[in-house]
């Protein structure tokens, strides 16, 4: 019999098997040990992956581990978002790309090669 998930992320902390190793997607993680990543140290680092890489579910998921308002306040934060990802979030969150962090840096970039 399947057991229902808990709704409340401190009962979710509590189950050792509720590490994000297993319950996000096993690509998120290919160059990091998954053994050492956890949800409330790692938050920033985990919601750019599956933002980034994720799946739907594994999206599901952080909003669940997270709340909106938690991601929100993270993602704001980001070095880097891909333009695809910054329209989403954007359109999510209500925000424009200049509330973004990424998208700040990205414009103080110069783009030396012209083709």
């Amino acid at each position: 019999m399947l057991k229902k998930m808990a709704e409340d992320p401190a009962e979710m902390d509590k189950n050792p098997h509720n590490t994000p190793a297993h319950t996000l997607s096993a690509h998120l993680f290919w160059d990091v040990d998954k053994t050492a990543v956890e949800w409330e140290k790692n938050a920033p680092f985990l919601i750019g992956r599956v933002l980034e890489y994720g799946l739907m579910a594994d999206w599901e998921m952080i909003q669940k581990q997270y709340g909106l308002a938690f991601i929100k306040e993270k993602v704001v934060e980001l070095r880097t978002i891909d333009d695809v990802t910054l329209a989403f979030l954007c359109l999510i969150f209500d925000l424009q790309p200049a509330d973004f962090r990424c998208y700040k840096l990205k414009q103080l970039g110069h783009n030396f090669w012209n083709y």
